[in-house]
């Protein structure tokens, strides 16, 4: 993998660590689907305003919007509801195991539709980056060992979709090299937020209203969690996507879990496990395997 994709991969990673944190505090304060919507809008908003502001936007068919659209509807607005569901009956070490299996769907999946075959290299970085989730999370998962079917076909479906949703994104892209990864972004945002406004008309979120409750730090702290969490981290992450090689880069991206604990105890101010410290070392081995 090339470093600059390396590179971006690793900083969306560190984008969205920061941004959960914001997300986990709101979304127990109003619901997940709340904070999804809220942060699929400030996406939305900032992808519309760079592009503009750059005059950076480029022709392109309706159809292949149509796609982009498609892919923000399937993995950023019904992936995100199956995860975020699964998040609630399995807990976090037992989604994030599941999770974790991603690069191998994705592998499967870009064999089939762009014939990239994985290297031995690429698969021991995948196998080390797989080990860094499950360290990570065996020891909340070892206080329940019982197994929710309900749950995990949730967490496979949000993760068979999120994998669709990239696959989507790189054909469109493959066949609009001229289009940019922020307008990507922008139409994959407007397809979930256009999802999320069809469903709230089934059940409706006061999305206004609850903002609006909100005192001026709350606010500032809800769009910054949208900004570092959505807008950021989609603009590193979907520009490597264009270029890289897909299961490797979702290898790379698993490894954001390991992030999001280690702010969390920046924020908690405790020391880190053993458990995550053991975690950092095979991060470590699989970074080797994908840089040197």
């Amino acid at each position: 993998m090339e470093p600059t994709v390396l590179y971006l991969a690793l900083g969306a990673n560190l984008s969205f660590a920061f941004g959960s944190q914001i997300f986990t505090h709101y979304a127990r304060r109003f619901s997940s689907t709340w904070m999804n919507f809220f942060k699929a809008i400030v996406g939305l908003i900032g992808f519309g305003l760079t592009i503009s502001l750059t005059g950076m936007w480029h022709d392109i068919q309706f159809s292949w919007v149509c796609l982009f659209l498609l892919s923000g509807t399937i993995g950023l607005g019904i992936g995100d509801i199956l995860l975020l569901k699964a998040f609630s009956a399995l807990g976090a070490g037992r989604t994030l195991i599941l999770f974790s299996f991603q690069p191998l769907i994705l592998g499967i999946m870009s064999y089939f539709a762009f014939d990239q075959m994985l290297d031995s290299r690429k698969f021991l970085a995948i196998f080390f980056f797989i080990l860094c989730v499950a360290i990570t999370s065996l020891e909340g998962f070892k206080k329940d060992k019982k197994w929710q079917a309900t749950g995990i076909a949730l967490a496979l479906g949000g993760i068979l979709l999120d994998a669709t949703g990239l696959i989507i994104t790189r054909y469109t892209f493959d066949n609009n090299p001229e289009i940019s990864s922020l307008e990507g972004n922008f139409y994959r945002c407007l397809g979930a937020v256009v999802f999320f406004l069809f469903l709230s008309r089934v059940r409706p979120y006061n999305i206004l209203n609850q903002f609006k409750e909100l005192n001026l730090k709350n606010r500032f702290m809800v769009i910054l969690g949208g900004f570092l969490g959505t807008y950021l981290s989609l603009a590193l992450y979907l520009h490597a996507v264009q270029k890289a090689h897909l299961a490797s880069l979702a290898g790379v991206a698993i490894t954001g879990t390991i992030f999001s604990n280690i702010v969390e105890c920046l924020v908690e101010k405790k020391f880190p496990s053993k458990y995550l410290l053991v975690s950092l070392i095979f991060f470590a081995f699989g970074m080797n395997f994908l840089i040197f």
